[in-house]
C-alpha cells in the first residue's frame, strides 16, 4: 500500500495528477463551472489530505481571490466540505470520498438548477388555453417534453433510493438488460405478425 504524503508535500505534483487537475481545468466550461474551479475540485478528489487555501493557491499557482472564489462555488455545488483541525484557525477543504456520493449531489444539484425550473415552465404553459393551431401543436411538443422528462425523473428518484452497492450492480446489467428488451421487442412484434398466405 503506497504511504500517504502529507499535505505540504502537494506542492511538486506528479505529472499523472498535473495531467488529472489539467483535464478537469479544460472540462469545467463544458459543464458549466470555470477553469480555476475545476482545477480545484479536481486537486482536491486526488489529494489524501484536506487542504487549505494557501496550500491550493500555492500548488495550482492561483491568487488567494480565486482560491476562495472556486471553493464557495465548490460548496454551492455541495462537493466539497469543511474541516478544521485542533490549533489551527485556518479552513481546510476536501471533496467527499465515496464517487457515488459525489454523482448523487451532482446528479441533485444539476436537477435543482436545470432541469426543474424547466419542468415548472412546461408546467405552466401546459396549463394554458390555446387558441390556434400553432399554439395546440407547440403544446403537445411541450407535454411530450414534460412526460419523458418526468418519466426519468421518476426514473432517477427509484435510483437514487437505492444503495450504492444495488445502484452498481444494476448499472453492471445495462447491456443485459437492453438485450432482454429488445427480445421483448422482437418476441411481440414477432407475435403481432400475420401469418403468409
Amino acid at each position: 500500500m503506497p504511504e500517504t504524503p502529507k499535505a505540504s508535500e502537494a506542492k511538486e505534483l506528479p505529472e499523472l495528477n498535473r495531467q488529472f487537475i489539467a483535464h478537469f481545468g479544460e472540462m469545467g466550461s463544458k459543464w458549466g463551472i470555470n477553469r480555476t474551479v475545476g482545477q480545484i475540485y479536481a486537486l482536491l478528489f486526488i489529494s489524501p489530505n484536506p487542504l487549505n487555501a494557501d496550500e491550493i493557491g500555492e500548488t495550482l499557482a492561483f491568487s488567494r481571490s480565486n482560491v476562495s472564489m472556486g471553493l464557495k462555488e465548490l460548496q454551492s455545488w455541495r462537493l466539497v466540505h469543511l474541516r478544521h483541525r485542533p490549533a489551527d484557525r485556518r479552513e481546510y477543504f476536501e471533496a467527499p470520498q465515496d464517487v457515488w456520493e459525489i454523482f448523487r449531489v451532482l446528479a441533485e444539484e444539476r436537477r435543482r438548477r436545470e432541469i426543474e425550473p424547466t419542468l415548472s415552465m412546461l408546467r405552466g404553459a401546459l396549463l394554458q388555453d390555446t387558441e390556434t393551431d400553432a399554439e395546440q401543436y407547440a403544446q403537445q411538443r411541450m407535454r411530450e417534453m414534460h412526460d419523458l422528462i418526468d418519466g426519468l425523473m421518476k426514473w432517477f428518484d427509484e435510483v437514487q433510493r437505492l444503495k450504492p452497492e444495488t445502484a452498481k450492480q444494476l448499472m453492471g446489467m445495462g447491456a443485459t438488460v437492453t438485450k432482454v428488451l429488445g427480445l421483448k421487442d422482437r418476441l411481440s412484434g414477432a407475435g403481432r405478425k400475420k401469418p403468409a398466405d
